[in-house]
């Protein structure tokens, strides 16, 4: 099952954190970034799949060497739609912060310094995205599907949380 499936099965199950009110104010950051940034929705949406693959190596790095309850605790402590810098600092070392940005920067013509600035408000809200399967009950378990999902992709280098996003949005409006 797709993360699309995880975080809708989410939203339909009041065991797990996902509401539609935690997906609008997602989708409410996502558009505060692209006002204040004066960047096209679509290019931020961009910056926010590639932020979302760099997230993705790093928590499976996390849950590699430490196992699954700190890539979960990970995302406990720093989801959210609010800007985080200590969520960044969790995840990348300085270089690897550089890289995220020069490739971000490559790939959407945004500049390196607006990303870099863009970063502690996009990296809690991909981590809000997969706080989605989160458990009510005993939050800090490795049981969350959502994350499962997303962290057992195909490793094909292309977890597009973007179209996942565009995808729970038209979900979200139905």
């Amino acid at each position: 099952m797709g993360l699309f499936d995880q975080i809708i099965n989410s939203l339909d199950n009041s065991n797990r954190e996902a509401s539609s009110g935690q997906m609008a104010s997602i989708f409410g950051t996502m558009q505060q970034v692209s006002d204040s940034y004066g960047a096209d929705p679509s290019t931020v949406q961009s910056v926010v799949s590639i932020v979302g693959n760099y997230v993705r190596s790093a928590l499976q790095q996390k849950r590699s060497s430490e196992g699954n309850e700190q890539a979960q605790a990970i995302v406990n402590q720093y989801s959210g739609s609010y800007p985080n810098p200590q969520a960044v600092h969790s995840l990348f070392s300085p270089n690897q912060e550089d890289q995220l940005a020069q490739d971000a920067a490559q790939r959407t013509g945004l500049n390196i310094g607006t990303i870099k600035e863009m970063l502690p408000i996009l990296v809690p809200l991909v981590l809000n995205l997969l706080q989605t399967g989160t458990r009510s009950q005993s939050p800090q378990t490795g049981s969350n599907p959502v994350l499962n999902a997303f962290l057992d992709a195909d490793r094909d280098g292309d977890v597009d949380i973007a179209d996942m996003m565009r995808h729970a949005s038209r979900y979200l409006r139905r």
